[in-house]
């Protein structure tokens, strides 16, 4: 693999900089549990401006998929491409028992600091092993604080090396913090936007409850200060005069961090924003409604720099498409899930289709596991103490336990409710589904296909 990256670098240093060639940086901001909760994607109640201004400048993808709806892992989809079965991220990689990327896989960091990049990754990173993901500069800051991020941030674009540079934002808004979203903690130079829990909206995964509706409120004032943070770094880059040659992309890691949506491959899990902004492209404001994927996101990244991909990358650029409203033959997207934490083993494999989705609810005799942070979350803590049936418009029997085959027509039942896997009508649809699923889990190598010899 060392030899790769040192042929990498000599094929690609010298005509990549030569010349008068616009320096191509690549500016990534990932938020950290933010579903669709954007006022650009209909949310009326939600207050991002600075994200609803990156969109109206860029590309709004309205089908855009997280491969996996748990933070590490996902994350290491988008900076391999691979995934994460078959990158190796099976799930959280900080604690004791942790997980980690194989470390024979190219990364994005990796490949483009071989072709002369100067790389940095600023506040949350969360993959690993370090010599997958090379950093020139890894910078701490807190995640929360958009102010200081964008001090950050304006150092590095001010860095006099000439080299272009790969720079990955990680937020940590709107993450649960140990109680809340701790939307009510200040921050010098950051306003403060509070909601009343009386005029979210609740997503139907969850029930109607004050405690949800406060919950909902804490997490909505969480979103407003990501998209401060999101207006603080792209003014340091037009600052620094180089957003001409800036390719930004915008996108969350997975779901709501609540029942329902986090760690669970449903719509409200994998179903998120994704922005792109292409300085060169003529068409602004432009909503495309091609199926696109989070593997999709280091090819483009690649693509934008030069930078030939790894064979073994699943996704492809979304550069050639960004101009466009639909593309229809990108029409499906995969997704596979193993862990969240350690010990929250639940192997799913996902195919989504514009119609269809179909779950293999690999070890389907088990209860499903919460994560920490959802279990002890006010909102599932109330279902508790009252001893709901219900999880919104979902009975949670239903979610806990799980059938092996799950099937869902998502455009008449775009919640997932009624499954479809048992009904003849469906059967061709079903089998459909379960063969593409298999090929592409053969493709990707993935390790649980021997299930389908034992189970």
């Amino acid at each position: 693999m060392r030899t790769a990256a040192l042929l990498t670098a000599a094929v690609f240093a010298g005509p990549l900089f030569a010349g008068d060639t616009p320096r191509r940086n690549v500016l990534l901001l990932v938020a950290d549990d933010l579903g669709r909760q954007v006022g650009c994607y209909g949310d009326k109640v939600a207050k991002t401006p600075n994200i609803d201004a990156l969109a109206a400048s860029g590309t709004r993808f309205t089908n855009g998929f997280a491969s996996v709806a748990s933070c590490s892992p996902s994350r290491a989809t988008m900076l391999t491409g691979l995934p994460t079965h078959e990158c190796g991220q099976y799930g959280l990689a900080h604690a004791t028992h942790n997980a980690h990327t194989f470390r024979d896989v190219q990364s994005v960091p990796k490949l483009l600091k071989a072709a002369g990049y100067r790389t940095g990754v600023i506040a949350k990173l969360h993959v690993q092993p370090p010599e997958v993901y090379p950093w020139d500069a890894e910078i701490r800051a807190n995640g929360r604080n958009g102010a200081v991020i964008a001090a950050e941030a304006k150092k590095l674009f001010a860095d006099g090396s000439g080299k272009p540079f790969f720079l990955l934002v990680g937020f940590t808004d709107p993450h649960r913090a140990k109680e809340g979203f701790d939307s009510a903690v200040p921050y010098k130079g950051i306003p403060q936007v509070h909601f009343d829990p009386k005029d979210v909206p609740i997503p139907y995964h969850l029930s109607d409850t004050p405690e949800v509706r406060a919950d909902l409120a804490d997490y909505y004032g969480s979103i407003a200060r990501l998209d401060f943070g999101v207006g603080a770094v792209l003014k340091a880059l037009k600052e620094s005069n180089q957003a001409d040659n800036t390719l930004v992309i915008f996108l969350s890691d997975n779901g709501i961090p609540f029942p329902g949506a986090k760690t669970t491959l449903y719509d409200a899990g994998v179903h998120l924003p994704l922005i792109i902004h292409d300085p060169t492209a003529k068409a602004k404001g432009v909503v495309n409604q091609a199926m696109v994927s989070w593997t999709d996101i280091a090819p483009t990244i690649l693509d934008w720099a030069g930078v030939k991909p790894a064979p073994a990358m699943a996704g492809k650029s979304i550069l050639p498409i960004l101009g466009q409203e639909d593309v229809k033959e990108r029409d499906t997207v995969f997704g596979s899930h193993q862990f969240h934490e350690i010990t929250m083993y639940y192997p799913v494999r996902m195919i989504r289709t514009r119609q269809y989705k179909y779950l293999l609810n690999i070890a389907h005799q088990m209860p499903f596991p919460f994560a920490s942070d959802i279990y002890n979350s006010a909102s599932w803590q109330d279902v508790l103490r009252r001893n709901d049936t219900m999880l919104g418009k979902r009975p949670v029997d239903s979610f806990i336990n799980r059938p092996r085959h799950e099937l869902y027509d998502v455009v008449k039942d775009p919640n997932e409710l009624k499954n479809l896997a048992g009904d003849h009508a469906f059967a061709g649809v079903r089998k459909e589904l379960q063969v593409k699923l298999r090929d592409w889990q053969t493709a990707t190598k993935d390790p649980w296909l021997v299930k389908y010899r034992y189970e």
